[in-house]
């Protein structure tokens, strides 16, 4: 693990998320004629924005900075995060995570505010985890506390666990081919083996047979886009990932053109594919074009050099926080934005 790995999952989190969130529940077709290829943020005119995806990310950085890994540490830092997210008023969360944060306001612990459900939430706040930490076994204690916080469906954590291990074996600096990161898969997988081990096999088989993300998502019955289910989304993801495992621009932009969760799935591949080529791999206009603050490019590359000093001291530090008076203007203009983008797909063409 170095800076470089973490910043670059940060950052590809932050641009896969960006470019993806204007596609987001359109059908492929739809997509293309609408907005056209993914090759740029649409959401305002040359310039993008952040889901939560990404903000989560950021959440989870910050929790491993303060607790530097311990898991108890970890758990209150992350649900006390969660908790003050929902207050700085974000325009779009997830149904199970905005009832896991209720549960924790009405005083329900970590270990037992989460909500029975299988969706992607988990999985698209876990690449950080495996490109920060080294310990196997502390990096499946934390994937099982950030995901059974918001989401205690088995299929969930499960998810969860295959995009933070793929980032982890990616910032061993380490050319990862689809049969070993399977083989690793099913040694850190908790539980007994469920039917994802079976998709990612065949995810394998058809990225050795040089099928497209888009046409492997096809055979799952995703034609018509990539739901927010975890076993549609994480594996369509990891598909784009071992097609592209080095070239950013193609992997996020592949599975944004799957359409369907395309913010999800963009900060998913993001993550990882970032995570292994670091800043300098992605593509400078695209970060150079994110419109954010208080959550800038800059502010996103001090917490990595922050969590990267804290995982190498193992020592507890205050993680640098967001400005609380730009929160809540900058989530309002979002808003305001996402109304706008709503209107305009209600125009031609269809």
């Amino acid at each position: 693990m170095t800076q470089s790995h973490i910043v670059g999952c940060l950052l590809g989190t932050a641009v896969g998320d960006a470019l993806g969130l204007p596609y987001e529940g359109l059908p492929p077709r739809r997509a293309r004629r609408l907005f056209g290829p993914p090759d740029r943020y649409r959401l305002l005119p040359g310039r993008g924005m952040v889901s939560d995806d990404t903000e989560h990310t950021c959440m989870v950085a910050q929790s491993l900075v303060a607790s530097a890994g311990d898991p108890e540490a970890f758990a209150r830092s992350l649900s006390r995060r969660l908790r003050f997210w929902l207050l700085g008023l974000p325009a779009g969360t997830g149904w199970a995570t905005l009832r896991s944060i209720l549960r924790l306001w009405a005083g329900f612990g970590p270990d037992r505010s989460g909500v029975r459900s299988a969706g992607n939430g988990p999985a698209m706040r876990a690449a950080i985890l495996g490109a920060a930490l080294d310990d196997p076994e502390r990096l499946r204690a934390l994937v099982r506390i950030s995901s059974r916080i918001t989401h205690t469906d088995p299929r969930a954590e499960r998810g969860a666990c295959a995009i933070a291990l793929a980032a982890h074996l990616v910032s061993r600096n380490h050319a990862v081919s689809g049969g070993e990161f399977l083989r690793a898969l099913q040694d850190s997988l908790p539980g007994e083996e469920d039917e994802l081990v079976p998709i990612l096999r065949n995810v394998v088989r058809s990225v050795e047979q040089g099928q497209s993300p888009a046409a492997f998502a096809e055979t799952l019955g995703l034609a018509g886009g990539v739901s927010g289910y975890v076993y549609h989304s994480v594996p369509v993801a990891l598909h784009a990932w071992l097609a592209n495992p080095r070239d950013f621009r193609a992997a996020v932009t592949a599975v944004i053109r799957c359409g369907g969760d395309t913010d999800s799935t963009g900060a998913i591949v993001g993550g990882i594919v970032g995570t292994a080529v670091g800043k300098d791999g992605i593509p400078a206009e695209w970060l150079g074009s994110l419109l954010e603050w208080p959550r800038s490019v800059a502010w996103m590359e001090r917490l990595a050099a922050q969590l990267q000093s804290s995982m190498q001291s193992d020592s507890r530090e205050r993680p640098i926080e967001l400005p609380a008076y730009g929160v809540v203007p900058r989530n309002l203009f979002f808003l305001f934005v996402l109304l706008l983008h709503g209107l305009r797909r209600l125009l031609p063409p269809y």
